[in-house]
């Protein structure tokens, strides 16, 4: 049962891939008048965005229209995993939310993806993305029983880490703004990550807004730093299938079934005990009536889970284990911090840092512009 529980947990990937910040930004000052001067006096030489000729003619300084970037992505992340439900060789599934308990779900992943963009408007850029990642899920959970007063008990507990590859594809899109070298970019994208023992890709919904300030430095150098919040939705139902072979290569299946059943008999043991023990008023006191009924339906539902496991035993080679679960990250939102050097209008390279609440990240790019 232990490994059975672990197939639906490696399939959770944040992948933060904003652009570089890169805005249309409007000089001002008395300052800043030549600038402003020769931006609006000088046509518009590409394409794209749409209507770059009317922004450059209001006074707006506009990026290359179009770009592509190349990231590094980690992240470690609490999760909670509930509703989980099991079955074999695709047959009737079974509720284990109420025996099977996580004291611990940490997804770790890393990420290298490609994003080419455009600017369709001076100030909206959209994007796709394309990845390849490696993650690991460190999983704590429990076998909890009820004894014979109905308090449940952990019996059983366990630990393990899964690893996987994906592939991940998305789009996204940002709109932003930028007055004097201040800007606001609302980063938006959507991510579906394809993890071979999952029905369907497991898709993420990512928000990050950002506030900054550009420091311009000679030669069309400059600096930018910026806060921000990064929040992270994900699609909550998961299922898959599994070769009960792949699940259990060791041959160990028969071992955990059979401790499975010791651990349910010593429960429904406990249970007899205490309900022989009462009086015959006792016995007919509603409290008492709900009791035997709820703990003899739990251990019941963990017999049959488990003579199902059993029964699949006997053709292990060709059996399949079928998964379902929701799960959600522990906190949606945390905390941005990052900084960008821009070597040239053409050349620019940012890091950023996520951190409070319980998600953990780090974010390193490089990206190159152009004219189209």
């Amino acid at each position: 049962m232990k490994r059975i529980l672990l197939l639906g947990f490696a399939l959770i990937l944040f992948l933060d891939v904003a652009e570089a910040q890169v805005f249309s930004n409007k000089p001002v000052g008395e300052k800043q008048k030549r600038v402003i001067d020769s931006v609006k006096m000088a046509e518009y030489p590409y394409a794209l965005p749409i209507l770059g000729d009317k922004a450059t003619g209001a006074g707006f300084e506009l990026p290359y229209s179009a770009g592509v970037s190349a990231q590094y992505f980690w992240q470690q992340s609490d999760l909670i995993l509930e509703n989980m439900m099991v079955g074999f060789n695709n047959g009737q599934m079974y509720d284990v939310d109420e025996i099977i308990r996580f004291n611990k779900a940490v997804a770790t992943a890393s990420a290298l993806t490609v994003r080419p963009d455009i600017w369709l408007f001076p100030f909206l850029n959209i994007y796709g993305i394309l990845g390849k990642s490696q993650a690991s899920t460190d999983i704590g959970f429990g076998l909890w029983l009820p004894d014979g007063d109905n308090n449940f008990t952990e019996v059983l507990s366990a630990s393990t880490l899964v690893e996987f590859k994906a592939t991940s594809f998305g789009l996204g899109m940002t709109p932003t703004i930028g007055i004097g070298g201040g800007f606001m970019a609302l980063d938006m994208n959507v991510v579906w990550t394809d993890v071979p023992q999952l029905s369907k890709p497991a898709k993420t919904f990512v928000f990050g807004p950002r506030f900054g300030k550009n420091f311009k430095l000679p030669d069309d150098k400059a600096v930018t730093m910026w806060v921000g919040g990064f929040r992270v939705h994900l699609n909550s139902e998961t299922n898959g299938s599994m070769s009960l072979s792949e699940v259990f290569p060791d041959g160990s299946l028969g071992g955990k079934v059979d401790a499975g059943f010791e651990k349910v008999e010593n429960a429904q043991n406990s249970v007899d005990t205490w309900w022989n023990g009462l009086s015959q008023a006792e016995q007919n006191n509603p409290v008492n009536k709900a009791k035997h009924n709820k703990a003899n339906q739990v251990l019941d539902t963990a017999s049959t889970i488990l003579v199902a496991a059993d029964a699949a035993l006997s053709t292990i080679g060709s059996s399949t284990v079928q998964y379902s679960m929701d799960k959600r990250p522990k906190d949606m939102w945390n905390f941005l911090v990052g900084g960008q050097y821009q070597f040239s209008k053409h050349f620019m390279v940012r890091a950023e840092a996520g951190f409070l609440a319980s998600r953990t990240q780090v974010m390193t790019g490089v990206q190159y512009r152009f004219g189209l």
